[in-house]
């Protein structure tokens, strides 16, 4: 991994990420073109970063899901059982939707491996199995980005880490017998699903928990995962429900505790001078202006952290090296 003086933060997006759901569904749809248009307008990243990636196609979608599952999802035949498992019905702008956010994962891992770092607009669908949707999730696309990476021979090890605040149990599922991907999830335990899988490394945390213990939690294990796990890149799921706001969370962490959590991620993986994909996971704060900011936080960190590592003499006014002082016991 080579980072230049140059480096820009590549981003990907495509406009199918955005289609209609049922009037007054919970399922926040419309944030997906928000973010890409919130990023451009405050001048984090520049159009000319955004790059827009090929639906993903059936024999990629086949290196991780099972045949008979990902044709009922191409046809639209999911049972109504199977429908309320996913959350919404499986129609073929959902599928066309799910296609284009995998293959945005799938072209994120391949920028990130370029240039050290990338981001999609869409993607975390963590709570896809093998053989079925579920929590939202029609195809797991972290899931399906390891796969192809490793098919490809890109890769030999990854290393996912889930600080969403629903458990991984999809992608804890696609790889618990799998020792080249080591799973890693921080999540309420108190919360979705009901039923966990089993990751490598699974840390349920009691409702409420806040900024501080958080941090902390992070902090003492990453780095010891990946002393362990030694990835060839690291796919962060950085979902926002774990805002105290948040309508489908149970955690407390504040917007600086989310930016501290970010950056962190970002930072530790770049200064191992290990490549990472980052995807936007969950968010479902009511108010679409808050959860818009909310979600652009790993971008706004992402660039922070680059201009970190590009400029090793740190700015210490910065707002996260401000923020990071109040954790000053914690030991990257």
């Amino acid at each position: 991994m080579i980072i230049d003086q140059n480096q820009i933060l590549p981003i990907v997006f495509h406009p199918h990420y955005v289609t209609a759901l049922p009037p007054g569904h919970r399922f926040p749809m419309e944030k997906f073109g928000l973010i890409k248009d919130k990023l451009i307008e405050d001048k984090v990243i520049l159009k000319t970063e955004v790059s827009t990636p090929q639906p993903a196609t059936l024999s990629q979608l086949s290196l991780a899901h099972e045949d008979q599952y990902i044709e009922k999802v191409i046809h639209c035949r999911l049972d109504k059982s199977a429908e309320r498992r996913l959350g919404f019905p499986c129609t073929p702008e959902i599928v066309r939707r799910s296609r284009a956010a995998v293959g945005g994962t799938i072209l994120t891992s391949k920028l990130a491996l370029q240039y050290g770092i990338a981001c999609n607009t869409a993607g975390g669908s963590h709570h896809s199995h093998p053989g079925h949707a579920a929590g939202f999730c029609v195809f797991n696309d972290v899931a399906v980005a390891i796969k192809n990476l490793q098919y490809n021979k890109k890769i030999k090890q990854a290393l996912v880490v889930d600080l969403d605040v629903h458990q991984g149990d999809g992608t804890a599922c696609f790889f618990r017998d799998d020792p080249s991907v080591f799973t890693f999830s921080i999540h309420c335990e108190d919360n979705y699903p009901t039923e966990k899988q089993v990751s490598d490394l699974d840390i349920g945390l009691p409702k409420g928990v806040t900024d501080e213990d958080y941090i902390k939690c992070l902090a003492t294990n990453l780095p010891k995962i990946i002393h362990k796990s030694k990835p060839d890149i690291v796919f962060f799921n950085a979902g926002v429900d774990v805002h105290k706001n948040d309508k489908l969370g149970n955690l407390s962490l504040s917007n600086e505790g989310i930016q501290i959590r970010d950056w962190m991620t970002i930072k530790i993986c770049l200064d191992n001078r290990i490549p990472i994909a980052c995807v936007i996971g969950g968010g479902y704060e009511t108010d679409i202006n808050q959860l818009i900011y909310r979600h652009t936080i790993v971008y706004r960190s992402a660039q922070t952290a680059l201009k970190e590592l590009i400029d090793k003499n740190k700015n210490n006014n910065s707002i996260l090296q401000s923020a990071m002082l109040k954790y000053q016991e914690i030991k990257i």
